[in-house]
């Protein structure tokens, strides 16, 4: 199985201490967003644990520690954009980032490291010659590092619009520029450029819209045949293994206006005080009336030796 951290929050910029006493105990909590006194137990064991995928715009608290991760197989999908503290007000440079993901590609391997370009919008000074260059610039410092790159369009969700109301949707017509010309820049620096839930017609020789975290990705970043059970989808366009997520809604500290997973800095800020590092959960701790079950957990991989033979 594969355990995620990163569809709800960034665990490796704001909570590694915490992650990592996670490992070293063997375990973790997760409340179902839904329903929160719904509560899954997942070991943290190798042995049924066949990847932890994390979702970042910021590595760097990981890495004096990487070392900690090692039984573990992981994947990396490392957001590196070039907004300004405007837009991103609490991201890291983006050259520090960019850092931080080549010193991580060094420890984990190039297929196990993954770069995000999104969400891209067009605006008067984000326009899309501005994202063109920026692109460039950025895939030519992570050249050798990684081998996918992934765009995805802004997605008009009501929390982005209440957040950022003069954002705008991207045209087809810019998109297909972008698209082309992006493919083209990330296939001569040796990435394929991957789609996030984007028009399957975007989609041709050169661009990916098979899933960023699909299990095809997964099996070359391990070296190994998975055999997925049918899970239900995040979403209904994606074929990436988002389930099993650990993560909290409403914990993120990065402030990014385009934000799907806050609701606003207030509640942030109030959910990030009620972090302890020694808690099983990542936020606060047993409650009474909590409904504990333990995660059916089970090793995908499978004995098959032809992994690369369908990717």
């Amino acid at each position: 199985m594969i355990i995620n951290t990163g569809s709800r929050t960034d665990i490796p910029a704001f909570f590694s201490p915490w992650f990592y006493n996670r490992i070293r105990d063997g375990f973790v909590m997760a409340r179902n967003p839904f329903d929160p006194r719904r509560v899954l137990r997942y070991r943290l064991d190798p042995a049924v644990v066949d990847a932890i995928v994390f979702c970042t715009k910021n590595p760097e608290p990981m890495l004096p520690r990487i070392a900690e991760l090692d039984a573990f197989n992981t994947f990396w999908s490392v957001t590196v954009t070039s907004y300004g503290p405007e837009i991103e007000p609490y991201v890291p440079p983006a050259e520090r980032v960019t850092e931080a993901l080549c010193a991580l590609s060094e420890h984990v391997g190039f297929h196990s490291c993954g770069w995000r370009y999104d969400p891209v919008f067009i605006s008067e000074k984000y326009s899309v010659d501005y994202h063109l260059k920026a692109f460039r610039r950025m895939a030519e410092e992570l050249k050798g590092s990684t081998g996918q790159c992934v765009i995805s369009f802004i997605d008009l969700y009501k929390k982005t619009t209440r957040n950022f109301p003069e954002v705008r949707p991207v045209s087809s017509g810019d998109q297909r520029i972008l698209v082309s010309q992006m493919a083209e820049i990330a296939g001569e620096n040796g990435m394929v450029l991957y789609l996030c839930c984007e028009d399957p017609s975007l989609a041709g020789p050169d661009v990916n819209a098979g899933g960023c975290l699909s299990r095809g990705v997964l099996e070359r970043a391990l070296g190994v045949t998975l055999d997925v059970p049918a899970l239900p989808r995040a979403r209904k366009e994606c074929d990436c293994l988002l389930n099993a997520d650990i993560g909290v809604y409403n914990t993120c500290g990065h402030g990014c206006r385009y934000c799907y997973a806050n609701y606003d800095r207030k509640l942030v800020a109030q959910n990030m005080k009620r972090h302890d590092p020694e808690s099983p959960f990542l936020i606060g701790n047993s409650m009474p009336g909590d409904i504990v079950s333990d995660a059916q957990q089970q090793s995908w991989v499978s004995p098959q030796l032809d992994v690369f033979a369908r990717l």
